[in-house]
């Protein structure tokens, strides 16, 4: 059984890897003018506002080069009572809207909720701490059955590398892979154990279209440039009330290579623009900074294309090792 849902977390992380790889082949085509700079974030935000009478923007994906659209991410009262987010592609020189899509229709979101949830609500997420536990039992059961023969698979012994010992064989190349992707997994899940999880919150969201801006956001992003040089922004989520706070998350060149250059460090605006807190990861207390790094090693984000292969190679292993893992078993029954 166990090896049913390591399979589909093995199949589905394995094209979660190259994720932002894979969505960028569904963005529009964008036709840059020479000469034309990128427009301003603020006038990307009033367009939606025009098009859309009535819409709650979430956030917003700035381009990371010339030919990158804008990606706002909204809910609109029109669709499903705003309920279900969308994602609105706009020009990076002009602003127009190019295209949109909803999460309901995008492939890569299907994938990624089957794999922290299996589709099935918090009795999926339940689950999925519960099969990362099991993947690592197994994994070190199996150390421990097949230990006398982890030399002769690494020097590549005839009498292992056979058909019939693929199992064996699979599982010392992946060991500590499988072992890593295990434990990263089970961490991050690890609040399905806690009794808060199983208490409901109690919280309804209530829909409510986003106000106009309280301030330029880009002249806000020339001035965090210069307070903060080295700082790049990626994302901004914006504030919803003068109460509130607009969100701008990005990564600093200093910053280790194991932590996301998209949401690592995050600046707090206040309703006029200016900077009224900071959360550098060098700054936050440890074990929220275990977390970050823990989420980068577990999905394979921080070494560029050469490790996402890897990942995805050795993630296939999984679900291979689930197959003759469960083929293993059945002679064994049959033996009986």
């Amino acid at each position: 059984m166990s090896g049913i849902f390591i399979l589909l977390i093995s199949l589905s992380g394995a094209i979660l890897v190259f994720r932002k790889d894979l969505d960028r082949f569904t963005y529009p085509a964008i036709r840059v003018e020479t000469g034309k700079s990128i427009i301003a974030v603020d006038s990307c935000y009033i367009n939606i506002q025009k098009q859309y009478s009535s819409v709650q923007i979430s956030h917003c994906k700035l381009p990371a080069t010339d030919d990158d659209p804008f990606v706002f991410t909204i809910y609109d009262s029109a669709k499903s009572g705003g309920t279900e987010p969308m994602q609105v592609f706009l020009h990076p020189q002009n602003g127009n809207i190019l295209k949109t899509r909803s999460d309901r229709n995008n492939f890569l979101n299907w994938v990624a909720i089957m794999h922290n949830s299996f589709h099935l609500g918090k009795t999926g997420e339940w689950l999925f701490g519960f099969f990362a536990a099991v993947l690592v039992i197994s994994t070190l059961t199996g150390l421990l059955l097949y230990r006398k023969n982890i030399l002769a698979v690494l020097t590549f012994k005839r009498r292992v590398w056979k058909w019939k010992n693929i199992h064996q064989v699979v599982g010392v190349y992946a060991l500590f892979f499988n072992l890593m992707i295990g434990i990263t997994g089970f961490w991050m899940q690890r609040y399905v154990f806690k009794k808060d999880f199983y208490q409901s919150s109690g919280y309804t969201p209530v829909f409510k279209a986003s106000p106009h801006l309280f301030f330029s956001v880009d002249s806000a992003l020339k001035n965090l440039k210069n307070q903060h040089p080295d700082f790049i922004p990626h994302v901004i989520y914006f504030a919803q009330s003068k109460k509130g706070s607009t969100t701008v998350y990005g990564g600093r060149s200093s910053n280790s290579f194991i932590h996301s250059k998209e949401f690592a460090d995050a600046l707090f605006l206040d309703s006029a623009g200016t900077v009224k807190s900071t959360a550098f990861v060098d700054e936050i207390d440890a074990s929220n900074r275990y977390d970050i790094i823990n989420a980068q090693i577990h999905y394979g984000q921080y070494g560029g294309l050469p490790v996402k292969i890897i990942y995805c190679l050795f993630g296939l292993t999984g679900g291979l090792l689930s197959i003759t893992g469960f083929l293993l078993w059945l002679k064994r029954i049959r033996l009986k």
